[in-house]
């Protein structure tokens, strides 16, 4: 079954080299160590997965139904390079397809006990479409809708009448005797009663149409509720019996339960999800991972929101992306189900300065964003990293790609605002260094020079008397070697490239950052050599001043 699973076409689909740039990380701490255990989606793995969607588009048993799919690039005990597939949840109805991973084991020993559930859920399911459908509700809705019309063009006459009878009750109190009178406002009243009696016998006219067709609904509302509430005791008196049955292996090649997993409750379709399903398969056959993916395909309105992998999180789905784990059926299996994999203790290749329960400081290092950009080549960054592990994480500010270290981040929002509020009023204090690539002549001093954006030139900025936004930085050198000035600069204000312009522009000190091609430095060096040094804060729950610190990598 393994060779007519194992697909040997990785050359075909992937350029050779294999590229193992990481787009997304699968992520989860090990129990009870609490290593963190990765696992990498990569642009090779999303090559296999684009030629499989091209597949599936040439095969219509794939276009009947939205679903995510994923794909497991592996090694072999030979070391050769092969990948397996999974789809969630059931396939057309089915569970096992040739050529695909088979469920998580467990299934066939609830095999019948699903098919009679399965079955009463789809009868249940049809008497709830034919009570929501009735032809009772269509009528009451007609008629109901006649006797509104009727109602207000009867309030509508009623309103003229009383209007006239206002201005004839007037009109006889001006000109009329005291005995006419008498008899003109009786006969106004008996006008009026008649409207009110005429309202009152449409009233009964819709309430004795109304009323048999009422009961008949609220009977069918009535069973359609007993009827859901019968689904969901069901489906769950199932699940329990799938979660009990249901065993992964991790690559330690120790198995338990779904419900010793997650004791605490799982929701629908735990277990179903395609990266449990191609984690467990390869390490139950002996396959080391090397990079795996989940997208979806097809139709959002064909796809059941309970679907497996990372639907069901309540979002769309759009066909042909890409999506990470779901944080409620595969994230918290993620730890176990990667154990024997290798370890990186240091969350995620990011090196930690600081961190409590509010906030941590990475040192990031140059050439990964500090937040994602727009496209899936630029989803690699410091917060996306931490997010695999922490859902809720909020960057309280940014350093250029090409800037390495300290980058802010808080756990929640409260302290997100509160440190964002303290840059925004510039009372946060921070150091970058940096080589330039030449000598210069002031050892100290600032530079104030307006910056703008010009939205035909991204990402560039330059210096605008008219445009800019006003922009502060204070510098010294720390010393001059050969050809190039150590300098500490100190940023008042916060703009895009400040430091970057500021250096470059002949009315700042005229000469740019080494590596910095944007503003013209030409010298053949690997990076930009600007890097924030040190940041100090104001804690937003001790009220404590927290200096940090890091050493410059050059």
């Amino acid at each position: 079954m393994l060779d007519s699973i194992l697909d040997d076409r990785v050359d075909l689909f992937c350029q050779q080299p294999i590229d193992s740039t990481p787009t997304y990380w699968y992520a989860g701490y090990a129990h009870p160590s609490g290593e963190l255990l990765k696992l990498p989606r990569t642009r090779a793995v999303e090559q296999i997965a684009q030629h499989l969607m091209a597949e599936l588009t040439r095969d219509p048993c794939f276009n009947c139904e939205g679903k995510m799919y994923g794909v497991l690039l592996v090694k072999t005990d030979r070391d050769e390079y092969r990948f397996i597939k999974a789809f969630s949840g059931l396939l057309n109805g089915e569970a096992v397809v040739t050529g695909w991973v088979p469920p998580i084991p467990g299934r066939d020993r609830v095999a019948i006990s699903e098919a009679d559930t399965l079955a009463d859920l789809a009868r249940m399911k049809q008497e709830l479409i034919e009570l929501d459908r009735t032809s009772v509700r269509a009528e009451y809705g007609k008629l109901a809708a006649e006797f509104a019309d009727k109602l207000e063009r009867l309030s509508i006459e009623h309103r003229q009448r009383k209007e006239w009878r206002q201005q004839e009750r007037i009109r006889c109190e001006s000109t009329l005797t005291e005995p006419e009178l008498i008899i003109a406002i009786d006969k106004l009243a008996t006008q009026s009663r008649q409207d009110g009696r005429e309202r009152r016998n449409l009233k009964q006219e819709r309430d004795a149409v109304l009323q048999p067709l009422q009961e008949i609904l609220d009977r069918n509302d009535e069973r359609i509720r007993e009827l859901k509430q019968q689904r969901k005791t069901r489906s769950r008196q199932l699940q329990a019996q799938m979660h009990d049955a249901y065993r992964l292996m991790n690559f330690l090649g120790t198995s338990s339960s779904l419900r010793s997993l997650m004791p605490a409750g799982m929701p629908t379709g735990t277990g179903d999800c395609c990266a449990p399903k191609l984690l467990h398969y390869a390490a139950s056959q002996g396959l080391r991972p090397i990079a795996m993916a989940e997208f979806w395909w097809g139709d959002w309105e064909t796809g059941g929101r309970g679907d497996g992998g990372t639907g069901g999180r309540g979002e769309e789905k759009i066909q042909r992306e890409f999506y990470g784990a779901c944080v409620d059926r595969c994230q918290p299996l993620m730890g176990f189900m990667l154990a024997g994999l290798c370890s990186q203790s240091n969350r995620l290749d990011l090196e930690i300065v600081y961190e409590d329960e509010y906030i941590i400081a990475i040192d990031k290092p140059a050439g990964l964003l500090s937040v994602p950009g727009r496209t899936i080549d630029l989803q690699d960054s410091v917060l996306t990293r931490l997010r695999n592990l922490h859902p809720k994480i909020y960057a309280v500010h940014r350093l250029d790609r090409d800037t390495s270290g300290l980058l802010l981040l808080t756990w929640d929002l409260e302290t997100y605002r509160h440190l964002s509020r303290q840059f925004l009023d510039r009372s946060t204090h921070k150091v970058y260094e940096a080589i330039l690539g030449g000598k210069i002549a002031p050892k100290c001093g600032s530079i104030e020079l307006p910056l703008w954006g010009d939205p035909l030139d991204r990402p560039r900025q330059k210096v605008d008397f008219d445009l800019g936004k006003p922009s502060l930085t204070q510098f010294q050198v720390l010393a001059q070697i050969d050809d190039y000035a150590r300098i500490e600069f100190t940023p008042v204000t916060g703009r895009t490239h400040q430091l970057r312009v500021h250096a470059a522009d002949s009315r700042g000190l005229g000469v740019a950052i080494l590596g910095d091609r944007l503003y013209g430095c030409q010298a053949d060096v690997k990076r930009l050599h600007l890097h924030a040094r040190s940041l100090s804060f104001i804690h937003p729950h001790t009220s404590v001043r927290v200096l940090l610190q890091t050493q410059c990598p050059f």
